[in-house]
């Protein structure tokens, strides 16, 4: 049986070691070490040039032909995309955040501003809660000021065990308080909510911060020394985030998705810390200016958010707790920076053991929430928000439809054009996701060879995910609670229902293909039928 006592005494987690080596440190199994490893990277360039080699002629002859005339513009656009967020990552990692940086550490050198951590912990195993309450007191512990640790939790159980961590790691003083919050079992906003208001009882200063962190979530032990130092420095920064490395608890496959979508994150993320609006704050880990969490307005939009949709009507948000407060900042001209040299380690358990149906479970969750938000942050337009931010926006969802074109146009040139299109296609995307592999260098210090595959399997498989979610935006589910979008009653209007969003999905569908098959030819333009029938 598993004592409390047993709990406190469990450690596994490197506190204090340099960024580099937890990164290194997360999913570093023996299986993924080899993938990443030079002679597994010699393997797959040799296999690649063998396949390049024995590929016929006639298939290098459909290269300047339609069929990549099509797609030419388009991905000169998509990459040249991806290598402007790349370029853009570079410079503010290397030239503007260090900067930034030495201005923090200097000010918080000067000052020592209170903190607020915020934990909502529900259905975690008890391992993982003590390794993260832990986590949690040890960085009270190191902070220059005065910490205040809210638990927001549901379960007697986790009140039991944070209390005796309390106890053993932070008796006989006065620096670290504890504040538990127990709520009912109605999920991640409420538990959000509850912990805001205990938080704005207390009064926090200005300059005072809150570290919302997530159940799964092991904070470092300097997280409140090295991210309170940018609020001191400007008023208008609003929230952070940091960077997210994970400790998968699940097969071979999911170690390597994980470890792939945190080192992209890293990138974006990047990118736009030098716009100085990101384009989540992840319920992972995210610090805001207390004023702003103890704001009656902020809390009610993370507490019972909605949107009001043209065919769907009304509906409240499930999931999506960070989209909403991302919102609000935005909406309100906050600056929300990216703090590159942080690293939050999450603790990851698949919700379940087959990879195609958690994928497809996870993408509903992230996606929807995505999706959810993005038409709402358009319309703040430009000018308040900033173009780039905009644009990048707007890209999350013209991008769901580019990313399908060039696999779309090459079943279509199989089929209807030449055998040998799908054989080009596919060694265009063995080259071009391995080049874009290498380009993660720049982000984590080891790439495996199976990147390229989780990549193209990212972009078409994501992209399907987003175009079924876009039709059906009121669907939300929670992964570990659960729990699922209360249904609403039966005698919904036609066009608000299940029927008419699949009708709407599949027309879009059925359009976007004949789009495409016109434009190799494939279909004769309808313009021409009508004049010369």
């Amino acid at each position: 049986m598993i004592t409390v006592r047993s709990l406190i005494s469990f450690v596994s987690i490197k506190q204090g070691v340099p960024v580099t080596s937890i990164r290194e440190f997360a999913g570093s199994t023996g299986s993924t070490r080899l993938s990443e490893s030079v002679w597994a990277h010699l393997l797959y360039i040799v296999a690649v040039a063998a396949f390049a080699a024995e590929l016929p002629r006639e298939a290098y002859g459909m290269i300047g032909g339609g069929f990549i005339g099509t797609v030419g513009m388009l991905a000169l656009w998509r990459y040249g995309w991806g290598i402007l967020h790349f370029v853009r990552a570079l410079v503010y990692r290397l030239k503007v955040f260090p900067h930034m940086r030495r201005t923090a550490d200097a000010l918080i050198g000067q000052e020592a501003p209170n903190a607020y951590l915020l934990v909502t912990t529900f259905r975690i195993d008890s391992a993982v809660t003590t390794r993260v309450y832990k986590a949690v007191f040890e960085a009270a512990l190191s902070a220059p000021g005065k910490v205040t640790v809210v638990a927001s939790i549901v379960e007697t159980g986790d009140q039991r065990l944070v209390k005796a961590l309390f106890r053993s790691l932070c008796a006989d003083q006065d620096k670290v308080d504890l504040v538990v919050v127990r709520i009912a079992g109605t999920g991640k906003r409420d538990a959000l909510a509850y912990g805001f208001r205990a938080i704005a009882r207390r009064c926090p200063g200005d300059d005072d911060v809150v570290a919302v962190i997530d159940g799964d979530s092991i904070v470092p032990q300097d997280l409140i020394r090295k991210c309170a130092g940018f609020f001191l420095n400007d008023p208008r920064i609003g929230a952070l985030t940091t960077d997210e490395v994970s400790e998968v608890r699940g097969s071979r496959v999911f170690q390597e998705w994980y470890a792939l979508r945190f080192a992209q994150r890293h990138t974006l993320m990047s990118s736009m810390g030098l716009s100085e609006r990101v384009l989540t704050l992840t319920g992972r880990m995210a610090m805001f200016r207390a004023s702003i969490v103890c704001d009656p307005g902020f809390i009610r939009q993370v507490e019972l958010d909605y949107i009001d949709h043209w065919r769907l009507g009304r509906f409240k948000f499930l999931t999506g707790d960070d989209k909403s407060s991302w919102f609000w900042l935005l909406r309100s001209g906050y600056k929300m920076i990216y703090v590159p040299d942080v690293v939050v380690m999450t603790v990851e358990d698949p919700p379940t053991d087959n990879f195609f149906s958690a994928a497809a479970m996870l993408m509903i969750r992230w996606f929807g929430n995505m999706l959810r938000t993005n038409s709402r942050a358009l319309a703040l337009g430009p000018d308040k928000i900033g173009l780039f931010t905009w644009w990048a926006i707007l890209d999350q969802r013209m991008s769901m439809w580019t990313s399908l074109v060039g696999f779309a146009v090459a079943m279509i040139a199989t089929f209807f054009v030449n055998g040998y299109a799908f054989l080009l296609y596919a060694l265009w995307i063995l080259t071009s996701r391995y080049l874009l592999t290498l380009s993660l260098l720049a982000s984590r210090p080891r790439v495996s060879v199976f990147y390229p595959f989780l990549l193209y399997f990212n972009q078409i498989f994501g992209s399907l995910m987003k175009v079924h979610i876009t039709f059906r935006l009121d669907r939300q589910k929670w992964t570990r609670q659960k729990t699922t979008f209360a249904a609403r009653s039966s005698k919904r209007p036609l066009i608000a229902s299940s029927f008419m969003s699949a009708y709407m999905h599949t027309l879009s569908l059925a359009a976007f293909l004949a789009l495409l098959a016109w434009s190799v030819e494939v279909l004769p333009t309808p313009r021409a039928l009508l004049i010369f029938p």
